[in-house]
């Protein structure tokens, strides 16, 4: 029992440094290729993780050979343009000019309904809003609706909207992010004033942020309000 915990625990670091290696898509991001060599890692994962007749090594090796495999390929992906095409696909416009392309629907295996559904799941509700569908190497669906159709934006108008930058987390269930307070030229004790407004700590504080504009949150734990 206590073998299985731990070869457990042994595959699935292997498993988790090898997938963080792949690199940070989302499993309806990756390319066909990608998600072959997931299915596979998980199925080699799976076999010595619970049969402590199959040495370990057994799983692990070919896990290392499968990240060594899309490394390979991932180069290959970035160096040719064709075997990209080959590998990857190529993306497939499902609605031109308004207009939805059988014989690309056809050739996709992509029904009339499974559009609607993707257009859907994109906030767009009636087909006739889109002007261009186009089917990603992904899998995914991306749209452009048709211009008078589109959500306005202040360039329409002619406006210039003020920067509004990223807000940066300072603190996070009462510990400090010192490098956020590094990066917007802040140190601990400009910090704690700002705390000390909502009469408490900075241990104390659930959530403190500031975005790009200099606007000031900070929320107290209540677990430990409730404490007192």
């Amino acid at each position: 029992m206590l073998i299985t915990f731990i070869r457990a625990i042994v595959l699935y670091i292997i498993v988790l440094i090898v997938m963080r290696l792949m690199g940070k898509r989302e499993i309806g991001q990756l390319q066909p290729f990608e998600l072959a060599i997931s299915i596979m890692i998980a199925d080699l994962a799976s076999i010595p993780m619970t049969d402590t007749g199959v040495p370990i090594t057994n799983g692990i090796i070919p896990i290392l050979g499968l990240l060594v495999m899309h490394l390979f390929i991932s180069v290959l992906n970035l160096k040719s343009l064709k075997v990209r095409g080959i590998i990857c696909g190529k993306p497939a416009i499902l609605i031109y000019r308004g207009r939805i392309d059988e014989q690309v629907l056809k050739k996709e295996r992509f029904t009339i309904n499974e559009l609607e559904e993707r257009l859907r799941g994109n906030n767009i509700f009636n087909i006739g809003d889109v002007e261009y569908a186009i089917l990603e190497t992904s899998g995914q669906v991306t749209t452009i609706l048709k211009p008078e159709k589109r959500t306005t934006t202040p360039e329409d108008f002619n406006l210039q909207p003020e920067y509004e930058g990223i807000a940066y987390d300072l603190i996070v269930d009462g510990k400090i992010m010192y490098k956020n307070l590094e990066k917007i030229g802040k140190n601990y004790q400009w910090l704690r004033n700002q705390v000390r407004k909502f009469k408490i700590e900075p241990t104390q504080a659930l959530i403190a942020t500031i975005d790009g504009k200099g606007n000031f949150y900070c929320q107290e734990k209540s677990l430990d309000k409730k404490k007192k």
